[in-house]
């Protein structure tokens, strides 16, 4: 199984901090330094320095790492125009060399919406402009031009479909969650990998099933990934401070997450695989927690 570090900047953090994570990803040997795409804290408690663009950041990133991957979980298709999106994708992954995936969701949190200017449509209008987003992006890189789209929300006339990424056909898209009809269809139709966030192994294993039985309909093999809050250390002490510090119970994070010791979170890791999972997105509250990673890299990462 592939490690991936997820964090989440909008709780805040600045790009010199997510630069040190993502270079210790790096150096570490994780497969992968994902971020959320948010503008707004989410949490309760200090903004700090607020949160930071996904696509400029990893624009960023791309520059300053070599081998791991990147990108988000997930991209709100509420945030971007799809043209400009696509546009945006393909530069950064031309920056990085062709290491770059992109999640993409409906947009959920309306609070940010509003704090921010951004429109924030009504639940079907989301999901159609979404559907309609997954197409066009995709379209955009791998048409050999001129695109044309005509569509409820987006109308393209005559794109040159250009720049073109340097992953061939197209970078890696995402699509997650664990509702049980559209997005079953919309994976299996879109993605190539599908992600099950936050959810137990059991929820898991159901999510898996469904787009499962919808890629044998769409006749598409699909990457299957989990992502999970990580809590690990290597005794009582050391856990209850780390839950401590991102402000959610121990007991909470044993049940919901990936919490315990080194030897523990391999075997929930493993469970994981079991049900299908290839990938896991270890999500790291604690930016600040530089000796997590490198416990995490010591004592877990070899062992899955």
């Amino acid at each position: 199984m592939k490690l991936r570090i997820f964090t989440e900047p909008q709780e805040g953090a600045t790009y010199d901090d997510l630069l040190a994570v993502a270079q210790a990803t790096e150096r570490l040997g994780f497969d992968a330094f994902f971020r959320s795409d948010h503008y707004l804290r989410i949490t309760a408690g200090d903004p700090g320095p607020g949160s930071t663009d996904a696509w400029t950041m990893l624009a960023g990133l791309a520059r300053e790492t070599s081998r791991i991957r990147l990108g988000t979980l997930v991209t709100p298709a509420t945030f971007r125009l799809p043209g400009p999106l696509a546009i945006t994708v393909a530069q950064v992954d031309q920056m990085s060399g062709g290491r770059v995936e992109l999640g993409l969701g409906t947009g959920w949190y309306d609070r940010e919406h509003a704090a921010y200017g951004i429109p924030f449509p009504p639940g079907k209008e989301r999901f159609g402009r979404f559907e309609e987003q997954l197409e066009i992006v995709r379209g955009l890189w791998t048409s050999d031009g001129p695109y044309s789209f005509e569509g409820a929300y987006y109308r393209l006339v005559d794109s040159p479909a250009l720049p073109k990424p340097v992953q061939r056909p197209s970078p890696p898209i995402i699509i997650g969650g664990v509702g049980a009809k559209r997005t079953p269809r919309l994976a299996a139709t879109y993605a190539d990998e599908y992600n099950v966030p936050f959810h137990t192994p059991e929820e898991t294993g159901a999510a898996f099933d469904r787009v499962r039985r919808a890629a044998e309909e769409t006749g598409r093999a699909l990457v299957l990934s989990a992502a999970q809050t990580v809590c690990v250390g290597r005794d009582q002490a050391e856990l209850e401070r780390r839950a401590a510090a991102i402000g959610t119970s121990l007991a909470d994070l044993r049940r919901s997450g990936l919490a315990g010791t080194p030897a523990e979170v391999v075997d929930k890791l493993g469970r994981l695989g079991e049900l299908g999972a290839e990938r896991a997105y270890l999500q790291v509250m604690d930016l600040s927690d530089a000796d997590h990673l490198e416990l995490i890299a010591a004592e877990v990462l070899p062992h899955v």
